[in-house]
């Protein structure tokens, strides 16, 4: 009976093999602080299967070859689950060796639908909303409520994420707009984004487009984006999550008419009263906003994977992936969420859309989503 009653009390531990230092830490922070404020949340009902959650971390340092080492850290010290880095590249290798353990490797916000059992394994989920329907999403606004008919592409070849938002804002556009609709695309390397050669073919066009994509992100997406200004191109420039906040926004002085979807507003001014409750609790434990609203994953990554742990009765991978893979639409913080058994990432859920304008980032133009995903 005493080995028992030690057993119930035992954690469940939580290992989180992510960034908190490096160019990527940014987007691993608020995640990492709102899974705290969920698993505390949990504890004081209880905690889950009558025993308290704990969370435990290694720094990845936003370096791709140590996220398995990160991962294989938290796995020696007992995680019973692994929580990885918020984007495939960058949390893949950690993810992998979860799954290799026979555990469940949760992304807060891996957008490339390669993460899950397609790129990694069967054991791999994220709570991205991935970035092909970001990219479907912020391309029908732009076609349906900015009346825009010309576009032009410039992809950053740095991560995964990025090649998936260009393809599906490609392939969408082209669909809405026609194949004359898509005046251009080009490349750059986000470790050097000397970007004057692509500058000069874009000003180069014969008819200058209504709107450029810029599907990279800070620093290096930051500096292009600030070439692009000063050579006078001032076009509207649509853009994803990685753009969330304000941290990068020093880089690009006076910035206007740039544009981007995400999970929420971090400024005070999102509406829907799930946001603004949790940001109420962030900011009163932590005593400020989060980086970027990629906190609200990190959130729903501990409340979707304790239902289904409830669900299942057990801790057992197998078990726990089965309940996850029956989600439909459940009410999570970052949005209705459904997994299947081939597919461990949601595409069309509600996304804020903010615009940065006079150097000031998070005015609220609406919220959209993907409606028609290409096939």
């Amino acid at each position: 009976m005493a080995t028992g009653v030690a057993r119930a009390e035992e954690p469940i531990v939580i290992g989180a093999a992510i960034a908190q230092s490096g160019i990527i830490a940014p987007y691993d922070d608020g995640p990492a602080k709102a899974m705290e404020i969920a698993a505390e949340e949990i504890n004081a009902k209880g905690g889950l299967l009558g025993r308290p959650l704990k969370i435990i971390y290694s720094d990845t340092k936003s370096d791709i070859a140590y996220g398995a080492t990160a991962a294989q850290d938290v796995i020696d010290k007992g995680a019973n689950m692994v929580v990885v880095t918020c984007d495939y590249d960058y949390g893949s290798a950690a993810a992998s060796v979860a799954d290799g353990a026979g555990l469940i490797a949760f992304s807060t916000c891996a957008g490339d639908p390669k993460f899950g059992p397609s790129g990694i394994g069967p054991n791999a989920f994220t709570m991205a909303t991935g970035a092909p329907g970001q990219a479907v999403a912020i391309t029908e606004w732009a076609y349906d409520k900015m009346g825009w008919r010309s576009g032009y592409l410039l992809l950053d070849t740095t991560i995964a994420f990025d090649a998936s938002f260009a393809d599906f804002f490609t392939r969408r556009w082209v669909e809405l707009a026609g194949p004359e609709g898509l005046a251009g695309k080009d490349t750059f390397g986000g470790e050097d984004p000397q970007i004057a050669s692509q500058i000069t073919r874009i000003k180069a066009l014969p008819k200058q487009p209504d709107f450029i994509v810029l599907a990279s992100f800070p620093p290096g997406g930051a500096s292009a984006l600030r070439q692009l200004r000063a050579a006078g191109i001032n076009q509207p420039i649509l853009a994803s999550e990685s753009w969330d906040g304000d941290y990068w926004l020093d880089a690009v002085p006076n910035l206007s008419d740039f544009y981007f979807v995400t999970y929420g507003s971090v400024f005070g001014n999102d509406t829907r009263p799930a946001v603004v409750d949790f940001m109420s609790k962030f900011e009163k434990k932590f005593g400020q906003r989060p980086v970027t609203s990629h906190a609200l994953t990190g959130y729903s990554v501990i409340q979707g994977w304790a239902k289904a742990v409830e669900q299942a009765g057990t801790l057992e991978a197998g078990k726990v992936r089965e309940k996850l893979e029956v989600f439909v639409d459940e009410p999570l913080l970052a949005g209705p969420t459904t997994f299947t058994k081939d597919s461990h990432i949601n595409m069309q859920r509600d996304l804020i859309l903010l615009e940065v304008k006079g150097g000031k980032t998070g005015n609220v133009v609406g919220i959209v989503k993907a409606k028609q995903m290409p096939k």
